[in-house]
């Protein structure tokens, strides 16, 4: 822009062929010096911006409720990043829609790397079933970094006369049972209809306002079923309140090792949940990269490391690169999965 107002305002007098050309070179000269000066300037901005980055709190969202494992997850690197930066990092739990209100919500908000979105898996399941949602989860948000992954635990409470899986299954073809979720259309939903769906059974579903809520249920015997991610469902585990009694991933859960995959009774049968970190489409490279570096330093930090794999987390810590492939393959396997189970939500 420069270069053309340069251009306009620049009037040579009338000469010969050689001083034409003289003033032609005169321009050309100042237009590559204006280029130069607007790619200094860029640079610079580029670099002042990842430095002083950041100056002031950020806005972790999440889309589950306090005591969930997105929440748990959530404070723990709060706690962690608070030492690095020295600026708060508040943790804002908005549950509602399986998630999609907190999307909606970081969706809209300043690409300035101010306000965080805790993706969890149960988004790419809500952008799935639910209708006319306002935001787009691939072109709406930079992937920061994958957190780690975790398994769905199948729990029951103590009433419940089935103590393995088939147990559970047979009974639930000869009585009524009743199973909670944190909500219509979220993980912990989904995880519970394309087991009993590959079950070949059918349960009453009670949905809640959050899984804290229907594991307090199920422990209260209030329902008799719940999957929950190891996160959340640990402790009322480990104080014999509920009795797991299936992993859904393939593999044990280190932290679960007498409780045996759910694929083991329903062969094909596999999920699991994950954390992820993402901020507004738009936002500064500088910025991303900061804040991916800084969170990738954290989850692999010895101290916190160790806080995920108590909570029965996988650590992953990727790049930003490879958070982008995971987000494409576990768009596809979310699809997948509720085509299989033929989950709606009207």
């Amino acid at each position: 822009m420069l270069a053309a107002r340069l251009r306009v305002v620049y009037k040579p007098p009338g000469g010969t062929a050689k001083s034409n050309a003289t003033q032609e070179a005169t321009m050309r000269s100042l237009t590559l010096a204006v280029i130069w000066i607007s790619l200094a300037l860029a640079v610079g901005a580029h670099a002042a911006a990842s430095t002083a980055y950041p100056e002031r709190p950020i806005r972790l969202v999440t889309g589950s409720a306090p005591g969930s494992g997105p929440d748990i997850v959530a404070r723990f690197l709060s706690e962690r990043l608070y030492k690095s930066w020295s600026q708060r990092i508040v943790v804002d739990a908005r549950p509602g829609v399986a998630g999609a209100m907190s999307a909606d919500i970081v969706a809209r908000a300043s690409a300035d790397g101010y306000t965080w979105l805790m993706m969890t898996s149960q988004l790419f399941i809500a952008a799935k079933v639910y209708k006319d949602l306002k935001f787009n989860l691939e072109r709406d948000f930079a992937s920061i970094s994958l957190i780690g992954t975790v398994p769905y635990v199948l729990v029951v409470n103590p009433q419940v006369q089935a103590k393995t899986v088939p147990e559970l299954i047979q009974l639930s073809k000869k009585t009524p049972l009743r199973y909670g979720s944190a909500g219509t259309g979220g993980g912990e939903h989904l995880c519970m209809v394309f087991f009993l769906h590959m079950a070949g059974t059918q349960m009453l579903h009670v949905p809640y306002k959050g899984i804290a809520q229907a594991l307090g249920d199920t422990a209260a015997r209030e329902v008799h079923a719940v999957f929950a991610v190891v996160p959340a469902a640990l402790p009322l585990v480990m104080g014999g309140r509920v009795r797991a009694i299936g992993v859904s991933t393939t593999k044990r859960a280190p932290l679960l090792p007498d409780v045996p995959p759910i694929s083991e009774s329903v062969p094909g049968f596999e999920n699991f949940g994950w954390y992820s970190i993402v901020v507004p489409i738009g936002t500064p490279a500088a910025v991303l990269d900061k804040i991916s570096a800084e969170v990738v330093k954290a989850v692999k930090e010895p101290e916190y490391a160790e806080q995920l794999k108590v909570l029965g987390i996988d650590i992953a810590g990727g790049s930003r690169a490879e958070l982008d492939a995971f987000r494409r393959s576990e768009s596809k396997r979310m699809g997948d999965i509720v085509k299989t189970a033929n989950l709606e939500v009207k």
